[in-house]
């Protein structure tokens, strides 16, 4: 409205300065050109309060807009060091996974060669031993070993702890094949049916037999056959590890027996382990 007031007044003193007397036809118009100009004042103020309206609405959407703005950055700031230490920990888990399957791969050719050695072996004493597997006598694999299986009567007298001659010439071509295999230690195992021992003198019971058995077997083939005494293990097992079950006198045969056990030797492997 000051606006208006001051555009009249304005009027009306170039009027006065003029000194012209106004025709009615004049001073209309100039009534009209005021009231014109009021209209547009009034339409240009209520433009500005519009204007500062929405200056003051944006204002407030960019410091809205801002503050998402700023969550949204320290949110990818935190997302970036969570990638960075996961990216670290892959490549951290990538090299371990690398070295993993490297030792594997290292792990399984040591095994492949034992698996080899231990087949060629057995072929070896199968051919050597051929002779005594009608009498009593077995070689087979069990977890990458060779076991050596003698039933007792191919090995002693009933009752007996003392080596008979047929035992002695299987222990014979079996120490002809391990004197050439320089790299397999033995484990020389007694073992025995579930019967009590009777009237056997100094042997007390079943752990006593099977025991003096292995020693038996051990003495023959380090002192006769001079197979290197390091290489070998002298143990008894008793009853306790039947292969046959049943309480028939063919179970029971099956039982007594004894087990030299042949195992390469594992030196790589074991160094790869302990690595």
């Amino acid at each position: 409205m000051k606006i208006k007031h001051l555009l009249l007044a304005a009027t009306l003193m170039m009027a006065l300065h003029s000194c012209v007397v106004l025709s009615p036809k004049k001073y209309k118009a100039l009534l009209a050109e005021r009231d014109s100009l009021s209209t547009r004042t009034v339409s240009l103020e209520s433009e500005k309060s519009q204007l500062m309206a929405d200056t003051a609405r944006l204002h407030g959407q960019i410091a809205k807009l801002n503050g998402n703005y700023s969550e949204l950055d320290k949110k990818y700031n935190s997302l970036d060091k969570n990638y960075s230490a996961s990216s670290s920990k892959v490549t951290e888990l990538s090299s371990d996974l690398q070295k993993r399957e490297a030792r594997l791969k290292e792990v399984e050719e040591i095994l492949r060669k034992r698996d080899e050695a231990t087949n060629a072996l057995k072929d070896k004493l199968q051919k050597a031993l051929l002779g005594f597997q009608q009498s009593g006598l077995s070689v087979d694999i069990r977890n990458g070993k060779v076991y050596v299986s003698l039933t007792d009567k191919l090995l002693f007298p009933s009752g007996s702890i003392v080596i008979d001659e047929k035992g002695k010439q299987a222990l014979k071509s079996l120490a002809a094949v391990l004197n050439k295999e320089a790299d397999i230690n033995i484990a020389v195992e007694g073992h025995t049916d579930n019967k009590k021992v009777k009237n056997l003198g100094q042997i007390k019971d079943n752990w006593d037999l099977s025991v003096l058995r292995s020693t038996s077997v051990t003495r023959y083939l380090t002192e006769v056959e001079m197979i290197d005494p390091k290489r070998l293990t002298a143990t008894g097992k008793g009853e306790f590890q039947p292969i046959d079950t049943g309480e028939t006198p063919d179970a029971l045969s099956k039982n007594r027996r004894i087990e030299i056990v042949l195992t390469p030797k594992l030196d790589e492997l074991y160094n790869l382990i302990t690595k």
